[in-house]
């Protein structure tokens, strides 16, 4: 008796959702900046990335945003985004800041968000409704018409903030964007921090110094030191781990830790 012949169809593996970083390795004329680095952020979520000066932080940035050549993989949404330039990773949905805020000099607070809109794809109708909305989500409506060059210091970096967010992003890296702020900017700045995942849908990678904001900010920490991963997990976890207290936080963690670590902590500063 002939047995039906009963034919399986083939599952396609579910997409890994999120920005991702698989086995990265950057090297410089036989200096390894980067050494198997992999990591992942997902929409909605904050990934915090922190490690001391020379740890290759920057150096993740320029690759998971299209600006560094390297070894390994990058992937969007499961999409293999590896070897795309910046403005094609833009338009993509990936967007970034950088150390200093490099406004658009000669236009306006609005006009700079509009210009940022429009380098996205965003028709001309489309960009000034996106302004308009950033504009009022970041409390900049008072300033919309003002020079953007003018601006005080603590408005300028959250209309960095604010140029990055245009066009419905899914994943924005901010690298220092509380540099040079005081404590109470910087707490502003969490704040709004806060709010984006929420109300923009999409994922933030943030690259920062100030433990003050990143340890209350983020889901998850992933810390690299001499171009490799450290540790990674909850800010409890991270704040706890000896390895990372030894390489970046310093003794006062270790002494009081039920305090902030990194508050009050001279940042670590590493030549090469």
């Amino acid at each position: 008796m002939a047995h039906p012949v009963t034919t399986q169809t083939a599952q396609r593996p579910t997409p890994v959702q999120g920005l991702t970083a698989t086995g990265v390795t950057v090297r410089f004329a036989g200096l390894t900046a980067l050494q198997d680095v992999s990591l992942s952020v997902g929409r909605g979520e904050i990934l915090g990335l922190i490690g001391p000066n020379g740890a290759g932080k920057t150096t993740l940035t320029n690759v998971l945003t299209g600006f560094q050549r390297h070894g390994g993989a990058v992937a969007v949404d499961g999409q293999d985004v590896t070897g795309w330039s910046p403005q094609r990773l833009a338009g993509a949905g990936v967007r970034r800041t950088f150390q200093n805020v490099r406004l658009f000099t000669g236009m306006t607070v609005a006009q700079n968000l509009e210009a940022a809109a429009l380098g996205v794809g965003l028709s001309r109708t489309a960009a000034r409704t996106d302004t308009a909305a950033l504009l009022e989500r970041f409390d900049l409506s008072g300033h919309a018409d003002d020079d953007a060059a003018a601006l005080p210091y603590g408005l300028e970096r959250r209309l960095g903030v604010a140029r990055a967010l245009v066009g419905e992003p899914r994943y924005v890296v901010l690298d220092e964007p509380a540099a040079g702020l005081n404590e109470t900017e910087s707490d502003e700045l969490l704040s709004r921090l806060r709010a984006v995942p929420e109300q923009f849908g999409c994922g933030l990678v943030v690259i920062e110094h100030d433990m003050r904001l990143i340890m209350r900010l983020c889901d998850r920490l992933h810390v690299i030191d001499h171009g490799r991963t450290l540790a990674s997990g909850s800010p409890a976890d991270v704040r706890a781990n000896p390895a990372v207290i030894e390489a970046y936080l310093g003794a006062a963690a270790a002494q009081h830790p039920d305090a902030v670590p990194g508050a009050g902590v001279p940042e670590v500063t590493r030549h090469g």
